[in-house]
C-alpha cells in the first residue's frame, strides 16, 4: 500500500519507522522497539497476537498498542489520498486506554443445566463432563430415551421459571410425574405393561394417554417408583451455566444472560464453539460495569407518576426496571451487556455510558479530527462500527477492494471508529464530532445489535438532523448503514459513496463534559454560532423524541395549584414566592412529561423545539394570576381562580355549609384560630 512516512511524521510531530515486510520477516525490529519508554503503537493488527507474545517474553514494559491503517486506509482506490486518514488513526492509537472503572465479577463453579430432549442432552454432557458438573432437565422430544446408566442426575416435570445469570441461574420446575426418576431402575417393566403406551423410554406418564389401568404400578412391584397419588411438589435449585436445547429459549430479550446458551433444536446439537465456550466458564470473571446511574436527574417518576422509560424501552437485555416507589429505576449489572443505548435514549443524563467515559470519548473524537484536518483532510465522516463484527466487515471490505478492482473500498474521507458497541454514542457526542470538523456522522449496523436500537438512534438522529439543516447545515449529517455480513459488501461499499455534508467553518475548541446536558449546550452554541444561515424562526422545532424544547400552556384550564412545580426532576418548572406565578427555563426541561401527567387540570403539553433566544436560559413566566387574600388576616394564600373553582366545587358538600365554607376562605393559619375559638365559646355557652 502506499506510504507517506515524512507527511505522516510531519502531523504526528514525530519521526516514523517504516517496515514494508514487518509481519513476522521484521519481528526483530519490533522487539528493537521495546527498548524505548514510549507507548509503541504498530499499525497493523494481523500480527498482533504474535508481537504481544514477543512482547512477553521479552518483558517488556512500553504500552502496546495495534491500529488497522491497511483495511482501512491502505487496501483503498483512494489508498494514495488517505495520508489524512492514517494520521489521525495513528493519533488516535496513541491516546491512553480508558481509565478503570468499577467492575462486576461472575463466580462460577461449572455447574451446569443442559434442558433438552435427552439424547441430545446425553451427548452434549458427554462433550462437557470432564470439565463441567452435568445435570440434565428431560423435555419432550423424538430423541428422549434416558440413559440405563446413571451417568448424570436427571430432573423432570414442568418448568416454572428459570432466570438468573452466570454463576447464578435458579431454576424453578414442578415436579408432578406419577414416576419418581430417582427410584427407577430403567428396567422397561412399566413401559411394556402400559396397554396404552402411555410410558416413554424418559419412564414419564403421558397423562393425555392414561387410562388408569395402573398395570404400571403392578409391574413397578418392590422398586415403588410409580405413585399416582403423589402430588405435584415445587422444586427448585442453583446452577451456574445453562445449555439450552429447545426450539425456544427460556429467555425471551435480544441480549440474553452471560452463561446462557441457547442453540435450538437442531440434529446436530451444540456446536464446537458453544462447547469451548461453556468449557471456559469456571471460576471467576470480571467485566466493567459499564453504567453510571444519578437518581437526581432521573426523569423516570416523581409522585406516583411515571414520566420518562427511555432506557427501559431501549434495554434489550431486560436489565432495566422500574422502581416507582422510590421514584427511580434500577439496573441489574450482572444483566446489563454494555451497549449503552440506555445512555444514549437517556434525556437527562441520568444514565452515563462509563466505560470509556464521555469525556474519553470526545478526546478520541477531537484527536481524530483535528490531526485528519491537520494533515490536510477535507469533509471527514466518522463511521461508528462495534469492535466485533463492524470491524470484522470493514477489514472484509478491505480485502476485497485490494482483489476486485469494482469495489472501491473505504474512502480517503471517511475515518472508522470502534466503539464497545454502535449503540453507546448518541446525539451529544455525534453533534459534538459535527463541531469538531466532521461533515458527517455514520453508523455501521450489523445484524448483532438488537432491533430497539435502531429504532432509538433513528429518533436521535431525526432530532439531530433537524437542528443541524434548520441552523442552514446542508446535506444530510447523520446516517445509519447496514451490513449484516460478507454478503452485504457490495451496499456497504456503495453507501460509503455518498457525497458530503455541509459542516463547520471553524471547528470548537470545547472538551466533553460528563455531564450529557452540559455538552450539548456547548454543542449547541458553536452550531449556532457557526450556522450558514441565520434561522428566521424564533424557534427550531424539533421531532417528538428530542431531549429539548419547551411547554405549552392553557391558561384557561391552569389554576396555578404548582403541582407541575413538584413532579419537574430538571428544575425547568419553578414557583415566585413572591408572587403566584409559574415559571419556566427552557434549558433546564428534558422533556420527560412528568409535568403533563402530573397536572390535575390537563393544561400543559409538551412543545419540542430549540428556541434560539437568550430567554431560552432565563426564567421565563408561563403564568401568574390575582392572588386570594385571606377574608381574616388580608394575607395571600392562594390564588383567586383556584379558590374560587375550589368554592364551587365543595358547596354543595354536606361538610362544607356555612363556617366551614367560609373558612376555606382564610389561610391556614385563620383557619386553626377560627376553628379553636368557635369550639372555645360554644364550651363556655354549655356551661
Amino acid at each position: 500500500m502506499p506510504l507517506n512516512p515524512k507527511a505522516l511524521g510531519a502531523a504526528l510531530g514525530e519521526q516514523l519507522t517504516q517496515h514494508s515486510t514487518l509481519c513476522r520477516r521484521e519481528a526483530g525490529a519490533f522487539i528493537k522497539s521495546l527498548g524505548g519508554s514510549e507507548p509503541l503503537v504498530v499499525a497493523c493488527t494481523q500480527e498482533a497476537r504474535l508481537f504481544s507474545e514477543l512482547a512477553d517474553q521479552t518483558q517488556a514494559a512500553v504500552p502496546i498498542r495495534f491500529v488497522n491503517i491497511r483495511e482501512t486506509g491502505g487496501w483503498s482506490k483512494e489508498a494514495a489520498q488517505a495520508t489524512p486518514k492514517m494520521a489521525a488513526l495513528l493519533a488516535a492509537a496513541r491516546l491512553p486506554e480508558a481509565e478503570p472503572v468499577p467492575t462486576v465479577t461472575y463466580k462460577s463453579a461449572g455447574r451446569v443445566l443442559i434442558i433438552g430432549p435427552l439424547g441430545a442432552a446425553n451427548r452434549a454432557a458427554d462433550l462437557l463432563s470432564d470439565t463441567l458438573e452435568v445435570t440434565l432437565f428431560s423435555q419432550g422430544g423424538a430423541d428422549n430415551a434416558l440413559s440405563q446408566d446413571r451417568r448424570y442426575p436427571v430432573l423432570s416435570g414442568q418448568i416454572q421459571s428459570l432466570t438468573g445469570w452466570l454463576g447464578s441461574f435458579e431454576l424453578s420446575w414442578s415436579k408432578d410425574n406419577p414416576i419418581d426418576l430417582d427410584l427407577c431402575t430403567r428396567c422397561n417393566a412399566c413401559v411394556a405393561a402400559c396397554p396404552e403406551s402411555a410410558i416413554g423410554l424418559d419412564y414419564q406418564v403421558d397423562s393425555s394417554l392414561c387410562k388408569s389401568h395402573r398395570d404400571c404400578v403392578k409391574a413397578c412391584g418392590v422398586a415403588g417408583a410409580i405413585d399416582f397419588t403423589r402430588q405435584p411438589v415445587q422444586e427448585s435449585e442453583s446452577f451456574d451455566l445453562v445449555l439450552d436445547l429447545r426450539s425456544s429459549p427460556a429467555f425471551s430479550q435480544h441480549a440474553k444472560p452471560q452463561g446462557y446458551f441457547h442453540v435450538g433444536s437442531g440434529p446436530n446439537g451444540p456446536d464446537a464453539r458453544t462447547l469451548i465456550d461453556l468449557r471456559a466458564l469456571v471460576g471467576e470473571f470480571e467485566k466493567p460495569k459499564f453504567f453510571v446511574y444519578k437518581q437526581k436527574l432521573c426523569a423516570h417518576s416523581r409522585n406516583e407518576k411515571t414520566g420518562c422509560s427511555a432506557c427501559i424501552d431501549v434495554c434489550s437485555a431486560s436489565a432495566i426496571s422500574s422502581e416507582r416507589d422510590r421514584q427511580q429505576i434500577k439496573v441489574n449489572p450482572n444483566l446489563c451487556v454494555g451497549c449503552g443505548a440506555c445512555t444514549t435514549a437517556c434525556p437527562s443524563g441520568a444514565l452515563t455510558f462509563a466505560y470509556p467515559r464521555a469525556a474519553e470519548q470526545g478526546t478520541r473524537l477531537k484527536t481524530l479530527l483535528s490531526t485528519y484536518a491537520k494533515a490536510g483532510g477535507k469533509d471527514a465522516a466518522l463511521l461508528l462500527h462495534s469492535q466485533q463484527q463492524g470491524a470484522q466487515l470493514i477489514s472484509d471490505l478491505g480485502r476485497a477492494t485490494r482483489l476486485d478492482p469494482d469495489r472501491s473500498g473505504l474512502p480517503a474521507r471517511v475515518l472508522p471508529l470502534a466503539l464497545w458497541h454502535t449503540a453507546s454514542m448518541g446525539i451529544e457526542l455525534w453533534l459534538s464530532a459535527i463541531a469538531y470538523g466532521a461533515s458527517q456522522v455514520w453508523v455501521l449496523m450489523t445484524d448483532e445489535e438488537a432491533p430497539q436500537y435502531r429504532e432509538a438512534l433513528l429518533s436521535q438522529m431525526a432530532v439531530a438532523q433537524a437542528l443541524l439543516n434548520a441552523l442552514g447545515y446542508t446535506g444530510e449529517h447523520l446516517r445509519i448503514i447496514t451490513a449484516r455480513d460478507a454478503r452485504d459488501l457490495t451496499d456497504f461499499d456503495q453507501a460509503l459513496q455518498a457525497a458530503p455534508a455541509r459542516g463547520v467553518a471553524q471547528p470548537a475548541s470545547f472538551a466533553v463534559q460528563a455531564d450529557k446536558r452540559a455538552t450539548l449546550e456547548l454543542v449547541l452554541d458553536h452550531l449556532i454560532a457557526q450556522a450558514p444561515t441565520a434561522p428566521t424562526a424564533s424557534a427550531i422545532d424539533l421531532p417528538a423524541a428530542s431531549p429539548l424544547g419547551g411547554l405549552a400552556i392553557d391558561k384557561d384550564a391552569c389554576t396555578l395549584c404548582l403541582s407541575c412545580v413538584n413532579a419537574c426532576p430538571a428544575g425547568a418548572l419553578q414557583d415566585n414566592p413572591q408572587a403566584p406565578q409559574l415559571r419556566f427555563i427552557e434549558k433546564n426541561c428534558v422533556q420527560c412529561g412528568l409535568c403533563v401527567k402530573t397536572c390535575p387540570e390537563k393544561a400543559l403539553s409538551l412543545a419540542p423545539r430549540l428556541l434560539l433566544s437568550p430567554q431560552r436560559r432565563e426564567a421565563a413566566v408561563l403564568n401568574e394570576m390575582q392572588p386570594y387574600a385571606c377574608i381574616r388576616c388580608g394575607k395571600p394564600f392562594g390564588t383567586l381562580k383556584a379558590i374560587e373553582a375550589m368554592l364551587g366545587r365543595l358547596a354543595g358538600h354536606a361538610m362544607f355549609q356555612g363556617e366551614a365554607l367560609e373558612r376555606l376562605k382564610m389561610c391556614g393559619d385563620c383557619r386553626v384560630i377560627d376553628i379553636y375559638s368557635n369550639t372555645k365559646e360554644s364550651r363556655i355557652t354549655d356551661l
